[in-house]
């Protein structure tokens, strides 16, 4: 007890601590991504099989597949990953980021997600101070981290994370938390529909699908989460970014424009933006605009 009432009166002391477990959750973050999509892929499969009464797949599933089993291990070498090789950011540096057993170099992604996750978790603890406000950006953050990194890999945005968040979201404004319950309730149905009526008005003209679902649902949660006064926000944002890195991309690295972009990072950055300084981003347009 003695040490929560020290990070309720000490913002250096909260902050510190944000970090340090910002950067154990960055580690099970980069195990989420990882390992999410691969269950969701041999979930569809045995669906499949059972829909089209198929025999099951042949490979072994003796040994379970889930976000925490089996031990992490080498792709290369297959060489399991012990408790002090898996101390986030510290181990990378030690083994100089390579496997300890092989010597095959591990991917810069993994210390990279687990230092943001540390320092954004300590931002938000000396931003909110201690409350159910830090509870909830926290919350907030730490599922958009991987719905991004999965998107950027996958262009997928699984509903087993999408909706939670959004349901989270309704019930974290339940009493009033970032807004009110029905500005929150709006924020969901008007998220949602916005880009749902972007995407059929698109595939009319087009005869393409300009975004996926997911998108859709993802827009939806960042209204329950912070009402549908700071979507136009969300929106621009996202758009502006997102238009931005594909000309970039297509300019500079010669990126076929016919590939798909992944929109779900660029709406998880918008809406980690306006969860911070929406409301001062809506104030200076306003007085930019003279309104």
């Amino acid at each position: 007890m003695a040490f929560f009432d020290m990070l309720q009166h000490n913002l250096a002391a909260l902050t510190a601590t944000a970090v340090i477990f910002g950067l154990l959750i960055g580690s099970f973050l980069n195990v989420v991504a990882h390992r999410l999509p691969v269950m969701l892929e041999r979930q569809w499969q045995d669906q499949c099989r059972e829909l089209l009464a198929e025999a099951p797949a042949t490979e072994d599933k003796t040994e379970p597949f889930d976000l925490v089993t089996p031990r992490s291990r080498c792709p290369a070498c297959g060489h399991q990953i012990t408790a002090l090789e898996n101390i986030p950011l510290l181990s990378y540096l030690v083994l100089r980021g390579r496997c300890s057993d092989c010597g095959t170099h591990i991917s810069w992604r993994y210390p990279i997600v687990e230092l943001v996750t540390g320092l954004v978790s300590g931002f938000l603890a000396w931003h909110y101070g201690w409350g159910w406000e830090l509870a909830g950006s926290l919350l907030f953050t730490w599922t958009l981290i991987p719905l991004s990194l999965i998107d950027f890999d996958t262009q997928l945005l699984p509903d087993n994370m999408t909706l939670p968040l959004l349901w989270a979201g309704l019930l974290f404004n339940f009493n009033g938390g970032f807004t009110s319950l029905p500005e929150a309730v709006i924020g969901a149905v008007a998220g949602y529909l916005s880009l749902c009526s972007v995407y059929h008005l698109f595939r009319l003209l087009t005869g393409k699908e300009g975004m996926g679902y997911g998108d859709f649902k993802l827009l939806a949660a960042c209204g329950a989460w912070l009402g549908w006064k700071l979507l136009p926000v969300i929106i621009l944002l996202s758009s502006f970014v997102g238009a931005i890195v594909g000309i970039l991309l297509i300019v500079t690295l010669g990126r076929d424009r016919n590939i798909p972009i992944p929109f779900g990072p660029y709406i998880a950055a918008a809406g980690w933006l306006a969860l911070l300084w929406g409301e001062d981003i809506v104030q200076g347009y306003l007085r930019f605009a003279g309104l």
